[in-house]
Order: C-alpha cells, then sequence, then structure tokens
C-alpha cells in the first residue's frame, strides 16, 4: 500500500482533489532525491537519512492531493475540546525526548511491541501485508511487527458479537462479514496504550476492501470517535500486489535500546558531577 500521498491535504492544493502531471512527476522527483539526502554531518538529521534509497520503499504518488476524501476538504474534522486536550499529553505510542528513566519511558515502536495502531498508513518501508481466508476467518498479516489480525466472520447463523467492552486489545477486536464482492470490517475494543491520530480506546473503525482487479485492491476506512473529533472522516488507499512478506526481526538485540538508556545514564552523571 506504499505511497506518498499524505493523509491530510496540504493548503497549496485548495481545494483540489487531484494534482497535474507536472506536480505529480515534481513530487516523485523530490521524493527520489530524498531518499539519499542527508543532513549536515553529526545532526540528528544526518543520522535519520543513514540510510540510503536501497533501504527505502516510499513509493510514489498516486495523483491525489490527500488520502482523505470525506471531509471533502481532504482534511480531519475539527478536534473536541478533549481532543484537544489530549493532543498536548504523552503519548505512549509515540516517541519522546526523554527522560527515559527505563524502557517503559519509550515509545512502543522502539521497544517492538507495536509498529502503530491500526487503520496502518503508508510509511518509509516494510508496508505489505499478507491475507488468508479460511470459511469462518479472515486473517492479514501486517509486515512490521508481524502482528496478525484474526478478523472473525459474521454471518445470519453465526453472529458472533464484539468481546465484551472490558477486554482491550491492541489491534482492537475486529468482526468481519461480505456485502457483495467487498470485506467489511468494524473495529472496537482498543486499548488506551495506542492511539490512532489521537483517538481514544473507543473509536469505531470500519474498513472496507474491494479488490478491483487481479493485481490492485480498493482499501478504505471511517474513523469514528465523538470524544475526539466533531464527525466521522474517510479516507482511502490503494493496495497494489507485490511479492514475499518475509520475516521483520525487529529484536535481533534492541541496540538502539541500549544506546538511548545508557546515553541517558551518562547524561546523568555529567549533571551530577557538574552539580558537586
Amino acid at each position: 500500500m506504499r505511497n506518498t500521498t499524505p493523509l491530510e491535504r496540504p493548503a497549496k492544493y485548495g481545494d483540489r482533489a487531484l494534482m497535474t502531471k507536472e506536480e505529480i512527476a515534481a513530487e516523485n522527483k523530490e521524493t527520489q532525491i530524498g531518499r539519499d539526502k542527508r543532513g549536515a554531518r553529526g545532526t540528528a538529521e544526518d543520522v535519520a537519512g543513514a540510510y540510503g534509497a536501497e533501504w527505502w520503499e516510499r513509493g510514489l504518488s498516486d495523483g491525489r492531493t490527500s488520502l482523505i476524501y470525506d471531509p471533502p476538504n481532504g482534511k480531519k474534522p475539527p478536534l473536541t475540546p478533549d481532543g484537544k486536550r489530549r493532543a498536548g499529553l504523552r503519548n505512549e505510542g509515540i516517541r519522546t525526548d526523554g527522560p527515559y528513566y527505563g524502557p517503559e519511558d519509550l515509545d512502543l515502536y522502539t521497544r517492538c511491541i507495536v509498529r502503530a495502531p491500526v487503520p496502518r498508513l503508508s510509511s518509509g518501508y516494510d508496508n505489505n501485508f499478507e491475507i488468508v481466508q479460511t470459511p469462518g476467518y479472515v486473517a492479514i498479516v501486517q509486515e512490521q511487527m508481524h502482528e496478525t489480525r484474526v478478523i472473525p466472520m459474521v454471518t445470519a447463523k453465526d453472529k458472533r458479537p464484539h468481546l465484551d467492552r472490558d477486554v482491550r486489545q491492541w489491534l482492537g477486536d475486529a468482526r468481519g462479514h461480505w456485502d457483495g464482492e467487498t470485506l467489511v470490517v468494524e473495529t472496537t475494543n482498543f486499548n488506551d496504550r495506542t492511539s490512532f491520530e489521537g483517538a481514544t480506546k473507543n473509536m469505531v473503525l470500519v474498513e472496507k476492501w474491494t479488490r478491483v482487479a487481479n493485481d490492485k485492491i480498493d482499501y478504505r476506512f471511517t474513523v469514528s470517535d465523538p470524544e475526539t473529533w466533531t464527525t466521522p472522516w474517510s479516507a482511502a488507499i490503494a493496495w497494489n500486489k507485490g511479492g514475499t512478506v518475509y520475516e521483520y526481526a525487529c529484536h535481533e538485540d534492541n541496540f538502539g535500546l541500549y544506546g538511548i538508556l545508557s546515553g541517558a545514564r551518562a547524561d546523568e552523571q555529567k549533571a551530577a558531577a557538574k552539580a558537586k
């Protein structure tokens, strides 16, 4: 599902839902250049750019100015007062700048617990999925951190209600059904340790997958959370057929975690020495 189309529409496009051919070409050229771009030597930007183009799979523009198509302005709806308040609070699912007293002070991604909540958006790499179907279930394997969403299929004979509201899960509790050729999945029961775009654990996610060609699936989702946004909103992403999904081994010893924590201890020792 890799692409560089932003979730929200940049102001420079105004009310336009589509880019011109010239704008698409310029955007794609910048993406190709940016994969090998480095910052000033020794800066955080330089370290972040240490991976060359062979590491990235950012994809290219799909010609739209935003993934969001509802509201038509390509923007998320306004936040509620409580949504604004929570936007300024620390979120365990998002990387912070410390202080790092222990592993729990780092974000969930760095600790290899979960990459991000659903729905997943395209990132720099590892944007692949594998879909497996059986008569009673659909399983979706997510390349990074290789989580698997096991989705029970609801039928007239097997209603399969959602789990009790007290049971909360990293990727929520999903229930699916077929609407003609479209797989529809409703997910609830998220936990409060991950958050999609600032939503609460009471967010309701409705996803739709429709095969539109042998090598393409039209994927759409609608997010509803009255505690965060004034109205629901929807986005669409094209899923294109790829090759084999390989193991994503996040924890082949997490040297980054060691480095961050040992660096924090070193800073504390320096500060203590100066205080004497």
